[in-house]
C-alpha cells in the first residue's frame, strides 16, 4: 500500500510527526507556494495530489491520502475522475462542511469542501483541479451532528443523503471514502481542533469504514486529521486509528 501524505492544514505546513502513519511506502507532497490568495496556494498544492491519485487509480490501485484538513478531498475526487472513474462520495464528519463563503460566519474555508464538490463556487478550487461537480444525491453525509443554521437549512432542502455510522445509506457504483477523524466522539480521540461530543465511538467508526470497504467499491480513501500537534499520550490513539482506517 502506498499512502500519499499531504502534511498541511490548508496552506500551513505541519511536521510529518503530526501523522503517525503505519509502516508503508509513503509519497509526501510538499510545495513552494505561488503568490496569491489561499485558494491559489492550495490549488497549487493539490494539483500534484490529484495527479498522484489519478496515476494510482489508473494503475488499478486504491489511493489512500492522509492530510490535515478536508479540502484535499477535492483533489482526491478530481484525481479519481481523471482516471475515468465516476465516483460518488461518502463523507464521514462531525460537521457538515457545506458552507459557502457567503454563509460562513467564521470564514473558515475548511467548512466548505463538500459544498464545493456539489458545485458551489467552482472558481475557488474545484475548477482549477478539473473537478466535475457531483449531483447532491450522490453524496452521503455520515454522522454530521454539529451544523450551523445555514448548513442545516441547506441540507434540509438538498438531496444529500444523511445517515448515522451504524445505518449507512450508500449510493451505487464506485465510492470516494472521506473520513474526517473528528467524526469520532471527542471522548475517544484527544487533541482534535474541532471536537464534538455525542458521536460514535472509535470502534463504531472503524467498523463502519470497514463495512464501506467491504463493498469492494471504494475507489479512493481520504483521511483528514484536523488535530493539534501531539501531546504525550496522544500518539498511540492516533496511530491506532490511522492504522485501522488504512487497513485493507
Amino acid at each position: 500500500m502506498t499512502i500519499t501524505l499531504v502534511p498541511y492544514h490548508q496552506d500551513e505546513h505541519l511536521p510529518e510527526t503530526t501523522f503517525p502513519l503505519p509502516e508503508a511506502a509513503a509519497v509526501t507532497v510538499t510545495r513552494e507556494f505561488p503568490d496569491g490568495d489561499v485558494w491559489t496556494r492550495i490549488a497549487a498544492l493539490y494539483e500534484p495530489v490529484a495527479a498522484e491519485v489519478a496515476a494510482q487509480a489508473a494503475a488499478g490501485a486504491v489511493p489512500s491520502v492522509v492530510s490535515g484538513d478536508c479540502l484535499v478531498s477535492e483533489a482526491v475526487l478530481a484525481g479519481v475522475q481523471r482516471a475515468g472513474v465516476d465516483a460518488s462520495i461518502v463523507w464521514f464528519d462531525a460537521h457538515g462542511d457545506v458552507h459557502t463563503p457567503e454563509t460562513s460566519t467564521s470564514g473558515y474555508i475548511g467548512g466548505m469542501p463538500l459544498r464545493q464538490i456539489l458545485g458551489d463556487h467552482p472558481e475557488l478550487l474545484s475548477s482549477r483541479l478539473g473537478l466535475r461537480p457531483l449531483p447532491e444525491e450522490r453524496a452521503v453525509l455520515v454522522d454530521a451532528r454539529d451544523l450551523d443554521p445555514a448548513e442545516a437549512e441547506f441540507l434540509a432542502s438538498s438531496r444529500v443523503r444523511r445517515c448515522p455510522v451504524d445505518d449507512l445509506d450508500l449510493p451505487d457504483g464506485p465510492l470516494v471514502l472521506h473520513v474526517d477523524v473528528d467524526v469520532v466522539d471527542k471522548a475517544d480521540l484527544p487533541g482534535l481542533k474541532f471536537p464534538v461530543g455525542g458521536g460514535p465511538s472509535f470502534d463504531a467508526v472503524v467498523a463502519a469504514v470497514q463495512r464501506v470497504k467491504a463493498t469492494g467499491r471504494v475507489a479512493a480513501l481520504d483521511i483528514a486529521c484536523p488535530w493539534h500537534p501531539p501531546r504525550p499520550g496522544d500518539d498511540p490513539v492516533r496511530a491506532r486509528l490511522l492504522a485501522a482506517l488504512l487497513a485493507s
